[in-house]
């Protein structure tokens, strides 16, 4: 068994559309950023390369290389977790955090967890998307940005047996 942690923060901006888990989310700000921009499957990607020791997610889809432009990060999600199934590891659950005052997500939960899911191939309930706010302080809180943290368990592997 392993762990992973990531962490993945985007400026909000006018003029963009809003994405976390691969669902778009109604709001007058988009987050910015070379794909989608979306924090939640950032983050998750991140826990899930550094799980299995192989790098982050700059080094395997660099901002600045036109392929990715505007990419949905699902598309990123997948291509991760074939990785990571390509060196015979499983995911055992996914626990994440959204921190944003503005909106709420609480509605926009369960549909998060079942494209995350289904992107991975794995069951919604080892999928875990929790909201949170900063209370007004920081950036988030003055709602510059929103902010996601996730940590991972994977199992198997090229450790496995050992």
């Amino acid at each position: 068994m392993r762990a992973g942690i990531g962490y993945d923060v985007h400026p909000l901006v006018e003029g963009r559309r809003l994405v976390l888990g691969g669902v778009e989310i109604p709001f007058e700000k988009g987050l910015d950023g070379w794909s989608d921009a979306d924090v939640l499957t950032h983050a998750i990607i991140e826990a899930l390369l550094g799980a299995a020791a192989l790098g982050d997610i700059g080094s395997h889809f660099p901002p600045g290389d036109p392929q990715y432009q505007g990419i949905s990060s699902l598309a990123l999600l997948e291509r991760a977790g074939a990785l990571l199934a390509g060196r015979g590891w499983r995911i055992v659950n996914i626990d994440a955090t959204v921190v944003a005052e503005r909106p709420r997500l609480r509605e926009h939960i369960d549909a998060m967890r079942q494209r995350l899911s289904k992107t991975l191939g794995i069951d919604t309930g080892q999928v875990s998307v929790k909201a949170s706010t900063s209370n007004g302080l920081g950036f988030v809180g003055r709602e510059e940005g929103i902010a996601t943290c996730a940590i991972v368990m994977i199992e198997g592997g090229e450790n496995e047996g050992l």
